[in-house]
């Protein structure tokens, strides 16, 4: 894949990457947000975990990728109005259609997930949070998003409570959400093994934006 890295010169202002293949027409975009730990302005750091980690390793992804890099100042939950905004502008420049543009995040980029999610309503056509958490008081925002949330079970830096919590005040929401609890994971490893073994990214490039009534019906079952 090719590979474009924004580095700013603003402490302030968002470093990214974006990953995109020679022929980009008509395939979705994903926005993978990092953990706290790639933090700052080292852009080679988003090459730690994740999405970027996988394409540095050779694996090839049918999608634009915008991997945003978050100020150290700053959790993904403090910035999601600068998240929106560079995902617009990828959005536009690589002509993705409106119904084709996911996200997906790991550790803080999880919580950023959720965040996102909650924040811009029937905008992704899904989420896929790993490791991470949210605010269970604001499920209602997600009745019309489709959701895959991922989390290791032996996890002591994000416990799986965080996610698990979320899944059960969405249900008791009547809104159905995909989750896989991968029963022998760290926070680490879970998250390397969500995107490297499991269906989670095919899932993400697989789905389209849609109305609240293929969503329920989609989404109806709980793992």
């Amino acid at each position: 894949m090719n590979v474009f890295e924004y580095v700013s010169n603003d402490k302030n202002t968002m470093n990214y990457l974006v990953f995109y293949p020679d022929d980009y027409a008509d395939l979705p975009l994903i926005c993978y947000l990092h953990g706290a730990g790639e933090r700052g302005n080292v852009l080679s750091h988003l090459y730690r975990h994740g999405i970027p980690k996988l394409i540095a390793e050779g694996i090839e992804i049918p999608a634009v990728i915008v991997c945003p890099q978050c100020p150290t100042e700053f959790v993904w939950d403090n910035i999601v109005v600068s998240v929106k905004k560079l995902i617009d502008e990828i959005a536009v420049k690589f002509k993705i259609k409106s119904d084709r543009i996911c996200i997906t995040g790991s550790s803080m980029g999880g919580y950023g997930t959720w965040m996102m999610g909650q924040t811009y309503s029937n905008y992704f056509s899904a989420i896929a949070p790993v490791s991470g958490g949210g605010m269970t008081w604001r499920v209602e925002k997600l009745k019309t998003t489709k959701i895959y949330a991922v989390h290791g079970k032996l996890d002591s830096v994000i416990p799986c409570f965080n996610t698990e919590d979320m899944i059960n005040a969405l249900k008791l929401n009547n809104i159905g959400a995909k989750l896989l609890l991968l029963e022998d994971f760290g926070h680490n490893d879970c998250i390397d093994y969500a995107y490297r073994n499991t269906d989670l990214i095919q899932w993400l490039l697989a789905q389209r934006r849609t109305d609240f009534t293929e969503v329920a019906e989609v989404c109806s079952e709980f793992f």
